[in-house]
């Protein structure tokens, strides 16, 4: 006597298999969008910290004027250790910290002490 799986079964299964990942792909996505939203939430509130100890040593603000978008130069003058990331490009100005990516922009200002306030498409 043989034994294995007919074509049927096999089809029943990959069709299973199918519709619980395209059940799946809608939660996983707004999931993945939560946990970069708090990234960029987390560390803009540490460049706020920074922020506040820079101007503390200094009497102003980084930068003094204009804006910086380089990650590098943020690192080094606010002695931060922020990832060189894909999903977010940050900002920093003497007013406020941003990170954008996609269409969404995550804004905080430096003497703010809320959460930071979200702009663009897609925002919770």
């Amino acid at each position: 006597m043989k034994k294995g799986f007919t074509l049927i079964e096999l089809l029943v299964v990959v069709i299973i298999v199918g519709v619980l990942a395209a059940l799946a792909l809608p939660g996983f996505t707004k999931t993945k969008e939560r946990v970069l939203d708090k990234e960029a939430k987390a560390n803009l509130a540490l460049v706020q910290a920074a922020e506040k100890i820079y101007r503390m040593e200094n009497t102003s603000y980084y930068p003094v004027s204009g804006s910086v978008s380089s990650i590098s130069s943020i690192n080094s003058n606010l002695k931060l250790n922020l990832p060189n990331s894909t999903n977010w490009s940050y900002s920093v100005s003497s007013s406020q910290g941003a990170a954008a990516r996609s269409g969404r922009t995550w804004t905080l200002s430096h003497t703010s002490t809320g959460e930071p306030t979200c702009s663009g498409t897609g925002c919770p």
